[in-house]
């Protein structure tokens, strides 16, 4: 405090957030500082990505979509990527619907939670061995699912690289 004090004595604003939460001290901020009201709603992130890689950093959820069909085995589909429709076919097949419908509910879930805590972004990362076949399909379909309640956007980080 001592070495605040000359600062403080030159503040246009000073908040005291002993007794803030976290999104109470956001508003604050918030109105004090922003020329554009606050973004309504939640802008979800689907990442998918290769556990080969290591997961992404700003992963709020990270889901484990290994143990899905491995187009990686079948020749054929080797050399395309999760956005393939055979790919997905062969990634979707009716064994591995259970899994996925558990996949989107937890991913729904915790969206929603997020959402309820006022958070304006969430991070869902989709991730299989290498990144190319299963997180991808499995990311573009939870994102067509959730893009009913939330805003969403769809990035594959690691579905170009080879290895």
């Amino acid at each position: 405090r001592q070495m605040m004090a000359q600062l403080r004595g030159e503040a246009h604003l000073v908040i005291d957030t002993s007794g803030l939460t976290p999104h109470q001290l956001r508003d604050r901020i918030r109105e004090a500082f922003a020329d554009a009201p606050a973004p309504e709603g939640l802008q979800v992130s689907v990442v998918s990505f290769g556990f080969k890689w290591g997961p992404p950093q700003e992963a709020d959820l990270v889901l484990d979509v290994r143990p899905l069909p491995n187009p990686h085995y079948d020749p054929a589909l080797r050399p395309r990527t999760g956005l393939d429709p055979e790919v997905r076919r062969y990634v979707f097949s009716e064994a591995a619907e259970p899994y996925y419908r558990a996949l989107l509910a937890v991913a729904g879930l915790a969206a929603e939670g997020a959402r309820a805590e006022g958070r304006a972004f969430y991070t869902v990362a989709v991730g299989c061995t290498g990144g190319r076949h299963r997180s991808v399909a499995v990311a573009e379909r939870l994102a067509e699912e959730l893009s009913g309640r939330f805003a969403v956007e769809v990035v594959h980080r690691d579905v170009e690289r080879e290895g």
